[in-house]
This record gives C-alpha cells, structure tokens and sequence, in this order.
C-alpha cells in the first residue's frame, strides 16, 4: 500500500488550542491503521506542525482522512499539505 506524508503547519497563536486538542490527536492518529510515524514540528523549543507518514489507500482518501483530524477541525493548522511517500532509508 502506499504510503503519503501529510506536512502540516499550524496557524499563528494557536499553541494554547493545539495543547488543550492534543489528547483527541493522539486518539484520532492512534485508531488509524497504517500510521507509520508520527510527530511535530518545533520551532523555539514550541510544536509549530506536525509530520504524519501513513498508509494510504489513495491521495484522495488520505486527504479526506487528514481533514478529519482533530487538530484540523479545531483550526490548529494553517496549511496541510499531503503527497506521495517512498520510504528509502529506515
């Protein structure tokens, strides 16, 4: 199967909402299969994005998977971004 990296960046001052969300995330990220890795962003020393490898059946249907994450429904991100992956080394 696939595999398709969302590259997601959140919106200025949302760091307080992306904390209070973070509980639901790990939920949402953990009842996916397929989840490779996943993890933020940092910028001094504070999560500014997220970087989340998973198993997909199709760009599409990743796209629409990633636009149910919590982080997203709430506003924590400003921009997604989700393209084809090919693991080389790891």
């Amino acid at each position: 199967m696939p595999l398709f990296a969302l590259i997601c960046r959140d919106a200025p001052g949302m760091l307080e909402t992306r904390l209070a969300v973070r509980p639901q995330h790990l939920d949402w990220l953990g009842r996916r299969p397929g989840v490779e890795l996943a993890g933020p962003f940092i910028e001094n020393g504070q999560p500014c994005g997220s970087l989340v490898v998973v198993e997909g059946e199709s760009l599409d249907e990743v796209r629409d998977w990633a636009t149910h994450d919590p982080y997203a429904e709430a506003g924590v991100f400003g921009a997604v971004e989700v393209v084809e992956w090919r693991k080389v080394i790891g």
